[in-house]
């Protein structure tokens, strides 16, 4: 069991489904705020995806990136900043082969690209992010035609990247193949120690949201690491306990789920909430963000 906890606050996905709920943050100023209540709420980390403030829809500009976390750095609030490098690897293939491949919904760009925002903050030096996510490995993306797409190479050109940055790389597993391509990566020497690593279970069609699936991936993991699991939807809460009673991290928020209960929505500083009545409850405590940066060896 691990007794001394990280929570992650996912503020919002891309997913469009989220905007379904009231509590979803669209603009930056929105997310921003939302952040930084998760995180008086007890999230040390908040793992960040922006909007576009007109549509809703996903976004990769720099321009919001850039004034969510002037928002939350000005705001005094003490978190640890977590920018996602996921966006723009979706392909969405035809029923014809190449002759209509790339169909629409396809956002397929280069590794460089996916990373463009974390590269210009660093560039700009006024508003880095202390972490990063790096998605380590292809995925047939729920029902229908949908991929993302993530290779060994953009996987390793990614890791070096951040590493050059000196931003940390979140290491996100959505399959047991992409946690053996990660420890081939540190064997490389591209992730520094401990290694960040995220088991997110529960998406079609990755790892089932199970404890059998949970336990073989946790007695695979490498030496000296840093790690979270989480469930999406009602799996949420009960695998706050689970990733604990296996001595991993949590994380919570309305990019993996929108309920506080059956039918109930959950603003995220809610699900923060909740997340640290089960922990306190459980005998462990939560760790500060000082403390987190000190567990991630960050400086």
């Amino acid at each position: 069991m691990n007794s001394d906890v990280i929570i992650t606050c996912a503020i919002t996905g891309d997913d469009t489904k989220v905007t379904k709920s009231p509590h979803c943050p669209v603009t930056p100023e929105q997310i921003a705020n939302s952040a930084i209540e998760a995180a008086r709420a007890g999230a040390a980390i908040v793992h960040i995806h922006v909007r576009d403030p007109e549509t809703g829809a996903f976004s990769m500009a720099t321009k919001h990136y850039r004034e969510v976390v002037k928002r939350i750095r000005e705001s005094k609030v003490d978190v640890l900043v977590n920018l996602t490098c996921g966006m723009g690897g979706y392909i969405c293939v035809g029923k014809d082969g190449l002759k209509d491949t790339p169909a629409a919904g396809s956002d397929f760009v280069s590794q460089e690209e996916r990373m463009r925002h974390v590269i210009e903050l660093c560039d700009e030096g006024l508003y880095r992010p202390e972490i990063a996510t790096l998605d380590c490995g292809t995925l047939n993306f729920g029902d229908g035609n949908r991929a993302y797409i993530s290779t060994p190479d953009y996987c390793r050109q990614g890791a070096g990247i951040l590493h050059e940055l000196g931003v940390k790389v979140e290491l996100e597993i959505f399959d047991t193949g992409n946690l053996w391509f990660v420890k081939q990566m540190i064997k490389e020497g591209l992730v520094p120690a401990p290694a960040m690593i995220q088991l997110c279970t529960g998406i079609p069609y990755g790892v089932p949201a199970d404890v059998g699936h949970l336990l073989a991936m946790v007695n695979y993991l490498p030496a000296e690491c840093v790690w979270t699991s989480f469930a999406i939807s009602r799996m949420q809460m009960p695998w706050v306990a689970q990733s604990i009673l296996l001595g991993g991290n949590v994380r919570v928020g309305l990019e993996d789920n929108l309920y506080l209960k059956r039918g109930v929505y959950a603003s995220n500083a809610q699900l923060v909430e909740k997340a640290r009545t089960i922990i306190e409850a459980m005998g462990a405590r939560i760790l500060t963000p000082v403390e987190t940066r000190e567990r991630l060896k960050l400086k």
